[in-house]
C-alpha cells in the first residue's frame, strides 16, 4: 500500500531535506514530472507491508527502501508563498508527510514568542507566567483536513489521528467522541499536488463532503453537507489563537479550542481541547520525559499538574522524525483562565533541560447555545 512508501520513502525525505531542497524537487514539476509513492508487491521488512521485487530511485539512492516498486500518484503543484488553498487541495503533510485534502481554511492569530514585538501590538502574559515578554498577534492561515485513512497507522505513533474531539450530546458532561481522520494543517506544511483519481483520499466523509468537478481546479468541490456541517460545528471547530515559543531548538506549538459547557453536580463546567506540536530545530537527539502544568482559573484557583510524558508516551525527537503532535483536554468551572508550563527533556548524555511551554488563554464563547454536531448533518 501506498502508505508503506510515505513512511519508507517520502517521510525520510520529508525529516532529512530542508524547505530549500523541498523547494528544489516540486520545481521539476514545471516540465510536468509526477511524484511517485511506493506500492509494495513483497514482504515490506520494516512495516510488515508487502513489496515487490523493482525498485526505482525517489529523493536519493539512501532514501530508497529495498524491494519497492513506484508508481505515480499525482503531479506535485507550486507552493503558494501568497494567498490561501482553495476546498479540494489534495496536499502532502510537510513534517509527517500523510496524504489529505483541504476541507476549508482558518485564519488564525499567530502569537510567536521568538520574535519580539513593539509593545503596542503585543499581548500580556497571564498572571504568574513565566517571564514577562509581550507577543504581537499575526494574522495565519491554518486549514481543516481530512487525513487518507491508509496513511493513519504509519503517523501515529507521531500525531493522533483522533485528535479533535468533540463533547458528546447528553447528560454524561465528560464524555468526550473523537472524528477520526480530521486535522489542522498549518499554510506552510501544505505541499499540494494533483491526481487524475476521481477518489485520491481514502476517508468516509470524502464523498459526503466533496464531489468530482472536473471543470474546477482543483476538481473536487463541496457538497451542501459540508457547508452545513462547517456552519453548524463552527464554535467548536474555530481555530482562532495559535502560541509559539523555541527553547534551545525545540519549538512548541499550541492551539487551543473551546468544547463548551456542561452542567455537573448544580455548577457549570467548561472544556477545552488544546494541540500541541514539539519541533526539534536541532541536529541533537532528545526525549520529552516530563510535563509540568500550571492552569489559572478566573474563579481564582491554581492548579498544578506533574507527570510522566505526554498522553502516556515519551516522544523521542531525532533529525530523522523531529515532530510529535498531540492533543489534550482541561475543564475549569469557570468560563475562561490561562495555562502554561514546561516540558523536561533529556539529552542522550543524560542531562536535561526545561522547554517552555507559550501561555495561552482559555476562552468560552459567547454564544454556547447549540450543542455540537459531530456526525449530524
Amino acid at each position: 500500500m501506498a502508505a508503506c512508501a510515505l513512511r519508507r520513502g517520502l517521510l525520510s525525505g520529508v525529516s532529512k531535506y530542508s524547505r530549500k531542497h523541498y523547494h528544489r524537487i516540486l520545481s521539476v514539476t514545471d516540465i510536468n514530472i509526477s511524484f511517485e509513492v511506493y506500492k509494495p508487491r513483497l514482504q515490506c521488512r520494516a512495516c510488515g507491508l508487502l513489496g515487490g521485487v523493482p525498485q526505482k530511485r525517489f529523493m536519493s539512492s539512501r532514501n530508497r527502501p529495498e524491494g519497492k516498486i513506484l508508481e505515480p500518484v499525482g503531479v506535485f503543484e507550486a507552493v503558494k508563498q501568497h494567498g490561501k488553498y482553495e476546498t479540494g487541495q489534495l496536499f502532502l503533510h510537510s513534517v509527517f508527510g500523510y496524504r489529505g485534502i483541504v476541507l476549508f481554511p482558518w485564519h488564525a492569530r499567530l502569537y510567536d514568542r521568538d520574535i519580539t514585538p513593539p509593545v503596542s501590538d503585543s499581548k500580556p502574559e497571564p498572571p504568574g507566567a513565566h517571564g514577562s515578554k509581550e507577543v504581537k498577534g499575526k494574522t495565519h492561515t491554518y486549514y481543516q483536513v481530512l487525513i487518507d485513512t491508509r496513511d493513519c497507522p504509519h503517523i501515529s505513533q507521531r500525531s493522533q489521528t483522533e485528535a479533535v474531539t468533540f463533547l458528546a450530546n447528553h447528560d454524561d458532561s465528560r464524555a468526550l467522541y473523537a472524528i477520526p481522520g480530521l486535522d489542522y494543517v498549518s499554510h506552510e506544511d501544505i505541499l499540494p499536488y494533483n491526481s487524475a483519481e476521481q477518489v485520491p483520499i481514502q476517508h468516509e466523509l470524502f464523498e459526503r463532503f466533496l464531489m468530482y468537478n472536473p471543470a474546477k481546479s482543483p476538481p473536487f468541490t463541496p457538497r451542501d453537507t459540508l457547508k452545513a456541517w462547517q456552519e453548524k460545528n463552527h464554535p467548536w471547530l474555530e481555530l482562532s489563537d495559535v502560541h509559539r515559543e523555541t527553547t534551545e531548538n525545540i519549538r512548541v506549538t499550541v492551539i487551543p479550542f473551546y468544547m463548551g459547557m456542561r452542567e455537573a453536580q448544580n455548577s457549570h463546567v467548561y472544556w477545552w481541547r488544546y494541540c500541541i506540536r514539539l519541533e526539534n530545530l536541532g541536529s541533537e537527539v532528545v526525549q520529552l520525559r516530563e510535563r509540568h502544568w500550571r492552569i489559572f482559573s478566573l474563579s481564582g484557583t491554581l492548579e498544578t499538574v506533574r507527570g510522566r510524558g505526554v498522553v502516556g508516551r515519551e516522544p523521542v525527537l531525532s533529525k530523522e522524525q523531529p515532530a510529535f503532535q498531540y492533543s489534550s483536554h482541561v475543564s475549569l468551572q469557570a468560563p475562561s483562565g490561562h495555562m502554561w508550563g514546561t516540558f523536561r527533556i533529556e539529552r542522550t548524555d543524560g542531562s536535561h533541560f526545561d522547554v517552555r511551554i507559550p501561555p495561552f488563554s482559555l476562552e468560552s464563547n459567547k454564544d454556547d447555545k447549540a450543542p455540537p454536531a459531530g456526525y449530524t448533518f
